[in-house]
């Protein structure tokens, strides 16, 4: 393929990637969602590399090693080595010199990591055009708000619930609306650490089988629409009720993968049976009561509600209606009804709540940036690599807004308020002396 476009959505669990062509129905098979992490295994004494582990067998006592920890890439030897296998032969077999890239940061990303982002792509790969951006910013490119004859809103508002983090993002005419976006500290990695401490505790010692756990809460779990009600029906029947689901263990020395039991499927006495009561909805719900472990935060609803009220008063109620969903955590069964019954709770009474989801909010911003670069204006947007080696990591930072820009901006508008001329010596000790009084008074 002549100078083609990769496209990395760089997730903290795995990496959506894929290649821009000729057309979508000829590279879309060569879409793919990689594991980002170097695995070792116990059980077969392998190492797997980010697309290796699709060969892994054994799934017991996995170790991971994660390029991004707390939402930042922190392991950049082991970045790096997921990222040449996605480029080599053995993924997409691409010269990185005749090529561009979209890569997508996290909310929030350090200056000086966004200048390490710089130097692999043109120093260590030499791309030959580069864009960097958070996924939210390329959610209007998509289709998660498409609606028959009308164009994508101006204004929405993203919850983005990855591995890490949940975020609230408001987008204003394509931008980031930095001083409003909102984190919450409840992601996918969150819930299945809570997932397995609960199992180890009340069942089997899970600890150490992250893998097996993930997969659990990604067919088990859900978020309940009414969870004192469903609580109070597993207390009254532990045993015998509409909510619990067996999950039938993995049986690793017949390689025989682990499933949710249906009521036909027979048992047998060899299987290890999982049974998942409350855990079904208990583990989801932190992200909307996060105070339940000790985070002294609000939850999902709340985030949101505070985030539209930092916003323009005259357009808070275009955001109301215009609030959509990506992310792995948003998959579970009930999270959109959920979301729905409380923010209509806290919205006020004229505006309407309208929650748009994806059909697979885990690659809904990858398809978001594959259309993006698919655009023929896509190439006035990048900076190139005779920009880079001009200007070094300070094109970048013309080119690309973000948080810390804003910022900046911000503090000088501060700064010039500053400079306007003072009121007099006796005003201001007059105000002094006042304020000094109501604060003996408080």
């Amino acid at each position: 393929m002549k100078n083609p476009i990769v496209v990395l959505d760089n997730g903290g669990s795995t990496i959506k990637a894929g290649l821009v062509g000729n057309r979508r129905k000829e590279i879309e098979p060569s879409s793919r969602i990689i594991q980002n992490a170097i695995i070792r295994s116990k059980g077969d004494k392998a190492t797997y590399i980010g697309h290796e582990f699709e060969a892994c067998k054994d799934f017991a006592s996995l170790h991971y090693r994660l390029p991004i920890e707390k939402g930042y890439v922190v392991d950049w030897d082991a970045q790096k080595a997921i990222w040449d296998g996605i480029f080599s032969d053995q993924v997409f077999n691409i010269d990185t010199t005749e090529a561009s890239i979209l890569i997508t940061e996290p909310y929030f990303n350090l200056p000086n990591i966004q200048e390490v982002y710089d130097q692999f792509v043109f120093e260590e790969y030499e791309f030959q055009s580069y864009y960097r951006c958070p996924p939210a910013t390329l959610i209007s490119y998509g289709t998660l708000f498409s609606q028959p004859a009308l164009s994508p809103p101006e204004c929405m508002i993203v919850v983005d619930s990855g591995f890490s983090f949940t975020h609230v993002v408001p987008i204003m005419e394509g931008q980031v609306v930095w001083h409003a976006v909102k984190r919450l500290d409840v992601g996918g990695k969150l819930l299945t650490n809570h997932l397995k401490e609960l199992v180890s505790f009340r069942q089997w010692n899970m600890m150490d089988e992250t893998h097996i756990m993930n997969h659990v809460k990604e067919t088990c779990c859900l978020v309940s629409t009414n969870f004192r009600l469903d609580l109070e029906a597993c207390r009254a029947d532990p045993k015998r009720n509409p909510i619990i689901r067996e999950y039938i263990l993995p049986d690793l020395s017949r390689n025989k993968q682990g499933y949710v039991r249906k009521p036909d499927n027979i048992v047998s006495d060899e299987d290890q049976v999982l049974v998942m009561n409350n855990e079904r909805f208990v583990v989801p719900e932190l992200i909307f009561r996060p105070d339940d472990i000790g985070l002294e935060q609000a939850g999902l609803p709340e985030t949101i509600a505070h985030c539209i009220s930092l916003l323009p008063e005259d357009l808070q109620g275009m955001f109301w209606s215009n609030i959509g969903l990506i992310g792995g955590n948003t998959k579970f069964p009930g999270f959109r009804q959920r979301l729905q019954q409380e923010l209509r709770a806290l919205a006020p009474v004229e505006w309407e709540v309208s929650i748009y989801e994806a059909d697979d909010p885990i690659t809904e911003a990858y398809k978001s940036a594959y259309e993006f670069a698919s655009r023929p204006g896509f190439s006035q947007q990048v900076i190139t690599r005779a920009e880079y080696a001009e200007s070094g990591s300070n094109a970048s930072r013309r080119k690309f807004p973000n948080w810390h820009t804003q910022e900046i901006e911000k503090d000088k508008g501060k700064q010039r308020e500053d400079d306007r001329p003072q009121a007099s010596s006796r005003t201001r000790s007059k105000v002094g002396s006042g304020s000094t009084t109501v604060r003996n008074r408080r």
